[in-house]
Protein backbone atom coordinates (compact mmCIF):
# COMPACT_ATOMS: atom_id res chain seq x y z
CA UNK A 1 0.00 0.00 0.00
CA UNK A 2 1.28 3.11 -0.97
CA UNK A 3 1.82 6.43 1.59
CA UNK A 4 -1.58 8.06 -0.69
CA UNK A 5 -3.71 5.24 0.14
CA UNK A 6 -3.08 4.85 3.62
CA UNK A 7 -3.37 8.92 4.25
CA UNK A 8 -6.87 8.43 6.10
CA UNK A 9 -5.88 5.51 7.40
CA UNK A 10 -3.06 7.70 9.43
CA UNK A 11 -5.57 10.63 10.16
CA UNK A 12 -7.97 8.65 11.68
CA UNK A 13 -5.47 6.88 13.96
CA UNK A 14 -4.14 10.03 15.12
CA UNK A 15 -7.66 11.17 15.96
CA UNK A 16 -8.80 8.21 18.47
CA UNK A 17 -9.01 9.77 21.63
CA UNK A 18 -6.72 8.61 24.57
CA UNK A 19 -7.83 8.28 27.96
CA UNK A 20 -5.99 8.28 31.11
CA UNK A 21 -5.78 4.30 31.47
CA UNK A 22 -4.98 3.70 27.70
CA UNK A 23 -1.55 4.85 25.66
CA UNK A 24 -1.29 6.04 22.53
CA UNK A 25 1.00 3.91 20.52
CA UNK A 26 1.57 5.61 17.66
CA UNK A 27 2.33 9.28 18.39
CA UNK A 28 4.54 11.14 16.90
CA UNK A 29 5.48 13.05 20.49
CA UNK A 30 7.71 10.34 21.66
CA UNK A 31 10.68 8.12 20.50
CA UNK A 32 8.70 5.23 21.36
CA UNK A 33 5.82 6.25 19.42
CA UNK A 34 7.58 7.06 16.24
CA UNK A 35 9.64 3.39 16.45
CA UNK A 36 6.24 2.47 16.59
CA UNK A 37 4.71 4.00 13.58
CA UNK A 38 7.79 4.01 11.74
CA UNK A 39 7.17 -0.39 11.90
CA UNK A 40 3.81 -0.13 11.66
CA UNK A 41 4.36 1.77 7.83
CA UNK A 42 6.91 -0.80 7.10
CA UNK A 43 4.56 -3.89 7.96
CA UNK A 44 1.25 -2.05 5.94
CA UNK A 45 4.12 -1.83 2.85
CA UNK A 46 4.66 -5.39 2.90
CA UNK A 47 2.21 -7.81 4.21
CA UNK A 48 -0.73 -4.92 2.61
CA UNK A 49 0.51 -4.97 -1.01
CA UNK A 50 -1.58 -8.04 -1.89
CA UNK A 51 -3.07 -9.08 1.23
CA UNK A 52 -7.20 -10.32 0.65
CA UNK A 53 -7.47 -11.26 4.68
CA UNK A 54 -7.38 -9.15 7.69
CA UNK A 55 -7.37 -10.70 10.99
CA UNK A 56 -8.91 -8.19 13.32
CA UNK A 57 -8.23 -8.73 17.45
CA UNK A 58 -9.74 -6.33 19.81
CA UNK A 59 -6.91 -4.43 21.28
CA UNK A 60 -3.22 -4.13 21.68
CA UNK A 61 -1.24 -6.35 24.31
CA UNK A 62 1.37 -4.47 26.78
CA UNK A 63 3.95 -7.78 25.44
CA UNK A 64 3.67 -7.47 22.07
CA UNK A 65 2.29 -4.74 19.82
CA UNK A 66 2.59 -2.02 22.36
CA UNK A 67 6.07 -2.88 22.08
CA UNK A 68 7.13 -3.25 17.88
CA UNK A 69 4.20 -1.62 17.06
CA UNK A 70 3.14 -4.14 14.89
CA UNK A 71 -0.46 -6.01 15.51
CA UNK A 72 0.58 -9.67 16.75
CA UNK A 73 4.67 -9.25 16.91
CA UNK A 74 6.65 -9.39 20.26
CA UNK A 75 10.28 -8.92 20.62
CA UNK A 76 10.35 -12.52 19.80
CA UNK A 77 9.03 -12.26 15.78
CA UNK A 78 10.70 -9.20 15.63
CA UNK A 79 13.58 -10.84 13.37
CA UNK A 80 11.66 -13.25 11.63
CA UNK A 81 9.29 -10.51 9.49
CA UNK A 82 11.52 -10.29 6.48
CA UNK A 83 12.10 -6.83 6.36
CA UNK A 84 13.41 -4.02 7.98
CA UNK A 85 12.09 -2.33 11.23
CA UNK A 86 13.18 -0.81 14.41
CA UNK A 87 14.19 -2.70 17.59
CA UNK A 88 12.66 -1.18 20.88
CA UNK A 89 15.64 -0.64 23.26
CA UNK A 90 13.68 -0.93 26.29
CA UNK A 91 10.82 -3.54 25.88
CA UNK A 92 8.87 -4.24 28.42
CA UNK A 93 8.56 -8.00 27.91
CA UNK A 94 10.56 -10.83 25.52
CA UNK A 95 7.42 -12.67 24.18
CA UNK A 96 4.00 -13.05 23.81
CA UNK A 97 2.07 -16.00 23.49
CA UNK A 98 -0.40 -14.58 21.17
CA UNK A 99 2.07 -13.59 18.89
CA UNK A 100 3.66 -16.64 19.18
CA UNK A 101 0.65 -18.95 18.00
CA UNK A 102 -0.45 -16.23 15.15
CA UNK A 103 3.24 -16.35 13.54
CA UNK A 104 3.33 -20.16 13.79
CA UNK A 105 0.02 -20.68 12.19
CA UNK A 106 0.90 -18.26 9.40
CA UNK A 107 4.22 -20.17 8.62
CA UNK A 108 3.09 -22.50 5.73
CA UNK A 109 0.43 -19.83 4.63
CA UNK A 110 0.38 -20.54 1.21
CA UNK A 111 -0.29 -16.52 -1.11
CA UNK A 112 -0.27 -13.37 0.04
CA UNK A 113 -0.09 -13.00 4.40
CA UNK A 114 -3.02 -11.86 6.08
CA UNK A 115 -3.01 -8.35 7.55
CA UNK A 116 -3.40 -7.86 11.05
CA UNK A 117 -4.92 -4.68 13.00
CA UNK A 118 -6.40 -4.18 16.77
CA UNK A 119 -10.13 -2.50 16.32
CA UNK A 120 -9.28 -0.15 19.29
CA UNK A 121 -5.31 0.72 18.12
CA UNK A 122 -4.32 2.39 21.72
CA UNK A 123 -3.38 0.61 24.42
CA UNK A 124 -6.10 -0.25 27.11
CA UNK A 125 -4.78 -0.72 30.77
CA UNK A 126 -5.77 -1.27 33.89
CA UNK A 127 -5.64 2.59 35.62
CA UNK A 128 -2.29 3.08 36.85
CA UNK A 129 -0.47 -0.40 35.51
CA UNK A 130 0.95 0.35 32.09
CA UNK A 131 1.96 -3.09 32.24
CA UNK A 132 -2.01 -4.43 32.17
CA UNK A 133 -4.47 -5.30 29.00
CA UNK A 134 -8.00 -4.37 30.13
CA UNK A 135 -11.47 -4.84 27.67
CA UNK A 136 -11.60 -1.72 25.73
CA UNK A 137 -15.26 0.11 26.75
CA UNK A 138 -17.70 0.41 23.51
CA UNK A 139 -16.63 4.00 23.36
CA UNK A 140 -13.47 3.33 22.87
CA UNK A 141 -14.40 0.55 20.59
CA UNK A 142 -16.37 2.70 18.50
CA UNK A 143 -13.66 5.42 18.53
CA UNK A 144 -11.40 3.26 16.53
CA UNK A 145 -13.89 2.30 14.27
CA UNK A 146 -13.11 4.34 11.59
CA UNK A 147 -9.32 3.52 11.44
CA UNK A 148 -10.31 0.04 10.85
CA UNK A 149 -12.62 1.04 8.41
CA UNK A 150 -9.58 3.40 6.81
CA UNK A 151 -7.69 0.49 6.29
CA UNK A 152 -10.22 -2.20 5.18
CA UNK A 153 -10.84 0.80 2.47
CA UNK A 154 -6.52 1.76 1.58
CA UNK A 155 -6.44 -2.16 0.87
CA UNK A 156 -9.24 -2.35 -1.25
CA UNK A 157 -7.80 0.10 -3.49
CA UNK A 158 -4.67 -1.25 -3.29
CA UNK A 159 -6.55 -4.33 -4.65
CA UNK A 160 -8.61 -2.96 -6.86
CA UNK A 161 -12.16 -3.84 -8.09
CA UNK A 162 -13.49 -7.33 -8.38
CA UNK A 163 -11.10 -8.42 -4.93
CA UNK A 164 -12.96 -8.40 -2.29
CA UNK A 165 -10.80 -7.76 1.44
CA UNK A 166 -12.23 -10.61 4.25
CA UNK A 167 -12.69 -9.37 7.62
CA UNK A 168 -11.71 -12.06 10.57
CA UNK A 169 -12.10 -11.24 13.78
CA UNK A 170 -9.25 -12.92 16.61
CA UNK A 171 -11.90 -14.02 19.21
CA UNK A 172 -15.80 -13.49 19.91
CA UNK A 173 -14.59 -10.12 21.98
CA UNK A 174 -13.51 -8.27 18.38
CA UNK A 175 -16.05 -10.14 16.24
CA UNK A 176 -18.70 -8.41 19.03
CA UNK A 177 -16.38 -5.37 18.58
CA UNK A 178 -16.31 -5.14 15.04
CA UNK A 179 -20.24 -5.82 15.18
CA UNK A 180 -20.32 -2.55 16.94
CA UNK A 181 -18.34 -0.50 14.63
CA UNK A 182 -20.64 -1.63 11.81
CA UNK A 183 -18.60 -4.12 10.16
CA UNK A 184 -19.58 -7.78 9.43
CA UNK A 185 -16.27 -10.31 10.01
CA UNK A 186 -16.25 -14.46 10.61
CA UNK A 187 -14.87 -15.47 14.16
CA UNK A 188 -12.06 -17.49 14.82
CA UNK A 189 -11.25 -18.51 18.44
CA UNK A 190 -8.70 -16.51 19.92
CA UNK A 191 -5.05 -18.05 20.63
CA UNK A 192 -4.84 -17.20 24.35
CA UNK A 193 -6.46 -19.57 27.13
CA UNK A 194 -5.86 -22.82 25.66
CA UNK A 195 -6.95 -21.74 22.38
CA UNK A 196 -4.12 -22.22 20.27
CA UNK A 197 -4.39 -25.42 18.75
CA UNK A 198 -8.12 -24.72 17.20
CA UNK A 199 -7.24 -21.49 16.37
CA UNK A 200 -4.58 -22.91 14.50
CA UNK A 201 -6.68 -25.40 12.61
CA UNK A 202 -9.38 -22.49 11.84
CA UNK A 203 -6.49 -20.02 10.35
CA UNK A 204 -5.15 -22.72 7.93
CA UNK A 205 -8.66 -23.51 6.59
CA UNK A 206 -9.40 -20.09 5.79
CA UNK A 207 -6.22 -20.09 2.99
CA UNK A 208 -8.05 -19.72 -0.44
Amino acid sequence: MTTLELGAFWAALDAVPVADDAEALYTTDTAEGRLRRANLASYLAHVGIGADTVLVAEAPGWRGMTNTGIPFTSMRELGTLGFDVLVPPDPTAPWEASSRVVHAALQDWSGPLPLAWAIFPHHPFVAGDRLTNRTPRPAEVRSGAPVALALLEALGAARGSGHPVRVVAVGRKAQGALALAGIDAVAVRHPAQGGAAQFTEQVRALQR
